[in-house]
């Protein structure tokens, strides 16, 4: 009868250190749309205009639809917000959201930006 309830009892505290895990990844992706998305979509913008050319005319369709692919998945701002150092690696660490970051990457993998060497490349 002792050995139920100290199951029973572990596995309750087990549940419950789960939705307190729950919780805080739940928060990170709150922050992630609320926070970076506006700093990566401003970065985008600032980006494109410093980078308009005859080439590159980087107009208003061009914008929307680089900011609609950044800003589609959280996975892909996160991506965008460290590749443009709007945060860092440290501030994940400092911040406590390492481990929700990779939990992020590897869930919403097929998602994230994928880069293909040419053909020609050894």
């Amino acid at each position: 009868m002792q050995i139920i309830a100290v199951l029973a009892l572990a596995s309750l505290v087990w549940l419950i250190w789960q939705l307190i895990k729950a919780k805080r990844y739940t928060r990170f992706k709150q922050k992630i749309e609320e926070e970076l998305k506006t700093k990566v979509i401003a970065s985008i913008i600032e980006d494109l205009a410093e980078n308009r050319s005859a080439t590159y005319p980087n107009n208003n369709c061009h914008q929307e639809a680089t900011i609609f692919y950044w800003c589609q998945y959280k996975s892909r701002i996160l991506h965008a917000a460290l590749q443009r150092e709007i945060v860092t690696e440290q501030w994940l660490k400092d911040s406590g959201n390492l481990r929700n970051a990779q939990h992020l990457f590897y869930v919403e993998r097929e998602y994230l930006p994928t880069t293909k060497l040419p053909e020609n490349a050894a």
